[in-house]
């Protein structure tokens, strides 16, 4: 979309300082851009790029502004600003419905009239797709799917039964979503397994957006639930009935076993672990590569784990660290001894 500076201003609230009427119509880095992009710094690490940048605008904050040899858009946050303006100048353009020959449609499903079915998509029996969605080549979506307004389900997306989505959703490809949950019984002497029926489904609210090759399961007898507004990153792994409260989000590898709740404003870094039957609180931060054994019932930072060091400093700290209760004995025993002194 091609958009004046006078326009992009009004429409990001931001301070501009240069011409009015320069038009930009896609975005690019510092480096890259040229006089027809739009581009954005909120780090001072890339002042260098700015000095010397060609995009005809920059989304910057007041302490960079004059820095910036091309035209600016002053803001307080530079990031936000700038996903909202991407957003309006690479905003799609309003789909004209198809279905493509290759589609199968089952029988009783209702499909609006503007959405658009890709090559090799597969609807099931009784699914429902309302205003605007768009089901991208060779998905497949199960028996009792129901899907709400401008969900866009990317290449390669499999949709299990009963799944319900809200408005609004992208699902990008290779995810999985309401697969069987890992449940089993173990038959006792060693004999195996059980498996036990997984008869729930997975329910998703407005606003989501789960990555590539991320997983989602059924219930076992409940459902698994998403929450308005939850970001999922690409490579997730969420079992059954966990229940991910409003606005929270996770990133890549993370793994959250059953039965979990997360609370809403939640967000889980890279590489989390969360072990199954716990509760989250709301408010709740995790960094990278944590691993979480029990409930969280305050708001806050969570880490646990190392960082990283050379593997000789590494070995000599596992060592010591296996020697830690004896210490602790050791220096509760002195403690007391002084005490008894």
């Amino acid at each position: 979309m091609i958009i004046p500076l006078k326009d992009l201003a009004a429409h990001i609230g931001a301070e501009l300082r240069g011409d009015p009427e320069h038009t930009v119509e896609s975005c690019s880095t510092l480096e890259l851009a040229h006089d027809g992009q739009l581009s954005f710094i909120y780090n001072s690490t890339y002042i260098k790029a700015l000095k010397t940048t060609k995009a005809g605008v920059v989304i910057l904050s007041e302490p960079l502004a004059d820095e910036c040899p091309v035209n600016a858009l002053v803001v307080e946050n530079p990031y936000l600003s700038y996903a909202k303006a991407a957003t309006l100048i690479h905003q799609k353009s309003k789909q004209v419905g198809d279905i493509h020959a290759t589609a199968i449609i089952g029988d009783k499903s209702y499909i609006a009239k503007d959405c658009v079915i890709g090559p090799n998509v597969v609807v099931s029996k009784n699914v429902s797709l309302q205003s605007g969605c768009t089901v991208s080549a060779g998905c497949f979506i199960d028996d009792n799917v129901s899907m709400g307004k401008n969900v866009t389900l990317m290449a390669n997306v499999t949709i299990g039964v009963g799944t319900h989505i809200g408005d609004n959703v992208t699902i990008h490809p290779g995810a999985v979503i309401g697969s069987d949950g890992f449940g089993y019984a173990p038959l006792g002497d060693h004999k195996g397994w059980q498996k036990v029926p997984q008869i729930g489904h997975v329910v998703i609210g407005n606003n989501v957006e789960i990555g590539a090759n991320t997983t989602v399961d059924c219930g076992t007898l409940g459902n698994t639930i998403i929450g308005n507004g939850v970001k999922i990153d690409n490579q997730v792994m969420i079992a059954h009935n966990v229940k991910i409260g409003d606005h929270s989000a996770i990133a890549g590898c993370a793994g959250i076993a059953g039965s979990t709740t997360i609370g809403k404003h939640c967000t889980l870094a890279g590489g989390v672990g969360l072990v199954g039957h716990i509760s989250i609180a709301d408010g709740v931060h995790v960094t990278g590569m944590t691993m979480v054994t029990h409930s969280i019932k305050q708001a806050g930072v969570y880490s646990s784990g190392t960082p990283f060091q050379t593997n000789r400093d590494w070995l000599k700290n596992a060592v010591r660290f296996k020697q830690l209760d004896k210490l602790t004995k050791k220096i509760n025993q002195l403690i007391k001894s002084q005490k008894d002194d």
